[in-house]
């Protein structure tokens, strides 16, 4: 069978969710299609660029909703839209912080909400660090999800695996919104 790089990508997220970015290894997802991992080498160069297009398929499939209204509530829906593309995988977030941090991919939510937040007045730098900060604590908090629930069901742990609807995702969001809006110049606010 000949694959395509759609078919390796959909293939490494099969692999992600089931056993974790630590075992998303080239050999393991070479297994998986019934190829030698040099014939994934055809498809993408080396498994940074193969973390970065799990990366994008990540936000890709996850939600988007129509954006309009106030800069504050479509600030929270790009980070809620983040928060739940990266929970619907394993180590989800874990892939697409890192992918972002080496400026390989996922680079989508960051680059619209430094736009919203230059349209709701902040200048340039204040916008960019404002959209840095969202991010960080968008990965951060999912992250710490992401490794709560997997310690908790694997026993690691006595907790019980948190519920997501339980989550204080909102109103930590919520407080740094709320940090950047009082940062607005007067005009704006």
């Amino acid at each position: 069978m000949r694959y395509h790089r759609g078919d390796v990508v959909d293939r490494a997220l099969v692999v992600l969710d089931r056993y974790g970015l630590g075992d998303l290894t080239m050999r393991r997802l070479a297994s998986e299609l019934g190829v030698q991992p040099s014939a994934l080498y055809h498809h993408v160069p080396n498994k940074q660029t193969l973390l970065a297009l799990v990366a994008d398929e990540i936000l890709a499939r996850g939600p988007a909703h129509p954006r309009g209204g106030a800069w504050d509530a479509r600030t929270t829906a790009v980070c809620t839209e983040l928060r739940e593309a990266m929970l619907a995988y394993r180590d989800g977030a874990e892939v697409v912080a890192t992918a972002h941090a080496f400026g390989l991919g996922a680079g989508g939510p960051g680059e619209e909400l430094e736009q919203v937040l230059a349209d709701s007045g902040l200048d340039a730098e204040l916008a960019r660090v404002a959209s840095r900060t969202l991010l960080h604590f968008v990965f951060g908090h999912v992250v710490d999800e992401q490794t709560h629930l997997q310690a908790g069901s694997a026993g690691a742990i006595d907790d019980a695996p948190r519920q997501v609807d339980d989550s204080d995702f909102a109103v930590g969001l919520a407080l740094v919104v709320d940090g950047i809006r009082a940062r607005r110049p007067a005009r704006h606010c």
